[in-house]
C-alpha cells in the first residue's frame, strides 16, 4: 500500500480591506501554492485588525507567513525560504535596457515587414536605433526632476548648464521620431550628433578615466542600470545614426 504523502499547509495573513487588496499578500499566496503548499488564508479586513496581529507578533509589515507554527515572515523572507533570489534595493540591473532595445529591434522589424515585405532591410536597422531612442527618451520623460538630478552626476555639459539635464530627453525624442519619419533630417542629425558627441564623452570620462561606479540615467531617474557599456552604446548608435542617414538620403540607399 502506498505511503499517502503529507499535505503542506501554510497559515497566510494578509490586508484584503474594501479600498485595499495587498498586492505582496496575493505574491506570497501564488508562491506558496506553486511550492506546493495548501493556503489557510486568513484576511486583515481592517486597519485596527492589522495593527493588532503586528502588535501580537512583533512585527511590522504584513504579509506574514507561518509553516508548521514557525513564523516564515513577509514576501521577501518568504522568497528566500525556498531558495528564490532576493533583489537588493542597491543591486544594478541590465533588465530594463534589455528590454527597450529588445521592444525597438522588434518594433523595427514589424515595421519593416510591413513595408517591405521584408525584415532584412537597412530601414529596419535605422527604425531599430530610432525607435530605441524615443523608448528611452519616454523612460527620461516619465520624472524628468529624477533624471536630470541623476544626469549631473556625469554628464559635462549638464555640470556647467544645469538646464541641459532637462533639454537632453527633449532632443532624444525630437532626433528619433524624425528619424523614424525620415523627414527633417537637418534637424535629427545636428541634435542626435550634438548629445550623443557630448554623451559618449561624458560616459568615457567618468567611467574609463575617473573610475567611478555610478548608475546610468537612461533609463530614467530610478534606473538602476550600471552607467558604462550600455550607456556608451546609446550615445554611440545617435552618433552612427547621424552620420549615417546623410549618407543613406544621399546615396539613396
Amino acid at each position: 500500500m502506498a505511503i499517502q504523502e503529507k499535505t503542506k499547509t501554510a497559515d497566510l495573513y494578509r490586508m484584503v480591506m474594501p479600498d485595499h487588496v495587498c498586492p505582496y499578500g496575493l505574491k506570497s499566496k501564488d508562491l506558496l501554492e506553486r511550492n506546493g503548499y495548501t493556503v489557510q488564508d486568513h484576511h486583515l479586513t481592517t486597519r485596527e485588525e492589522t495593527d493588532a496581529f503586528k502588535q501580537e507578533h512583533g512585527v511590522e509589515t504584513t504579509p506574514q507567513t507561518f509553516i508548521d507554527g514557525r513564523r516564515i515572515g513577509g514576501h521577501d523572507d518568504l522568497l528566500a525560504h525556498f531558495g528564490k533570489e532576493v533583489p537588493s534595493e542597491d543591486e544594478t540591473s541590465y533588465v530594463p535596457v534589455i528590454a527597450i532595445f529588445t521592444m525597438a529591434l522588434l518594433m523595427g522589424l514589424a515595421v519593416s515587414w510591413y513595408m517591405f515585405g521584408n525584415i532584412f532591410t537597412f530601414r529596419a536597422f535605422e527604425w531599430f536605433i530610432a525607435f530605441a531612442m524615443t523608448l528611452l527618451a519616454v523612460q527620461k520623460l516619465q520624472d524628468i526632476e529624477g533624471f536630470s538630478t541623476m544626469f549631473l552626476n556625469y554628464d559635462l555639459l549638464a555640470q556647467r548648464w544645469v538646464r541641459y539635464g532637462y533639454v537632453y530627453p527633449f532632443g532624444e525624442a525630437l532626433a528619433g521620431i524624425l528619424m523614424i519619419a525620415g523627414a527633417l533630417m537637418w534637424v535629427a542629425v545636428p541634435v542626435a550628433l550634438f548629445i550623443g558627441t557630448i554623451g559618449a564623452i561624458s560616459v568615457f570620462k567618468a567611467v574609463y578615466i575617473d573610475k567611478r561606479e555610478l548608475k546610468c540615467a537612461c533609463v530614467g531617474g530610478s534606473s538602476r542600470v550600471p552607467l558604462g557599456f550600455v550607456s556608451l552604446t546609446e550615445n554611440l548608435m545617435m552618433i552612427a545614426m547621424a552620420l549615417w542617414m546623410p549618407f543613406r538620403m544621399g546615396a539613396g540607399v
